[in-house]
């Protein structure tokens, strides 16, 4: 590890330090469990495939596994199309890269709307019925193009957050507004601008770990160091770091004012 790396990773651990404290004692949601023996029951989110002939789009998020959880979530898309008997999952996982040579897994390998190694799952977007046949085309096309499926880092990006936002932005239809504490949401790579994954604003951001970002479904964001900070005034709330969304009712009222929304 060069020097500037050593001392960058230093800011980073006096930024998080003082707020995983803090947050040690508000966090109800994380399994701190071995991840081998972790619960990936379907937490009852997705609808039964068998009684729901439309085609479905829902996204999810919840804290990655183990002590990782205190400072962020893992995000992933779940999709069934007109008919389909089962869903599609759309997702990144790092340990996939040795394995497979990429980090990219679309499959039905588990539940859409599993628990995450323990921990539960927060609806974030669902979109159904007709015209969604079509965003489910331009979501698979999206994974195609996909610029880093050979990458991962946990911080600041890519990861399976990077991916995720990457869909999003084929698909604004889901109008998602990520959580702030989906790290790697905001890593655009090489390119300094793009729109936001809601599809309704733009951002700014240098390689994950400084930027600005301004949508109408995201409001206002500053991301330091991976750290994001924002004001929602649409929705009444506040964004932080570790503790995520703050207003009424958290980001569970977050997750179902994104899903009427979308439907």
């Amino acid at each position: 590890m060069n020097k500037h790396r050593r001392k960058l990773w230093l800011l980073v651990l006096f930024a998080y330090v003082p707020l995983a404290v803090g947050y040690l004692g508000y966090s109800q949601q994380i399994n701190a469990g071995s991840w081998r023996t972790a619960t990936r029951e379907p937490a009852g989110l997705a609808p039964d495939p068998a009684t729901t002939p439309e085609a479905v789009v829902q996204v999810y998020s919840a804290r990655t596994v183990s002590w990782r959880g205190y400072f962020g979530v893992h995000t992933w898309v779940s999709a069934k199309r007109s008919g389909e008997e089962r869903f599609t999952v759309y997702e990144v996982m790092g340990y996939r890269l040795r394995r497979t040579g990429t980090v990219v897994v679309v499959g039905h390998e588990r539940a859409p709307d599993g628990y995450w190694f323990g921990n539960r799952p927060q609806l974030l977007a669902d979109l159904r019925g007709d015209g969604v046949d079509a965003v489910i085309d331009r979501i698979d096309a999206a994974v195609t193009t996909y610029p880093y499926p050979a990458e991962y880092r946990a911080w600041p990006g890519p990861n399976s957050n990077t991916f995720v936002a990457h869909l999003l932005r084929a698909a604004p239809e889901l109008r998602v507004d990520l959580p702030p504490t989906a790290i790697g949401k905001d890593y655009l790579g090489a390119r300094a601008l793009r729109r936001t994954p809601s599809g309704t604003g733009v951002q700014a951001n240098l390689l994950g770990v400084a930027g600005v970002l301004a949508g109408v479904e995201e409001g206002v964001e500053v991301n330091l160091l991976g750290l994001t900070f924002g004001v929602d005034p649409l929705g009444l709330a506040i964004k932080l770091p570790l503790i995520g969304r703050i207003g009424p009712g958290g980001d569970a009222k977050a997750s179902e004012m994104t899903k009427a929304r979308s439907q």
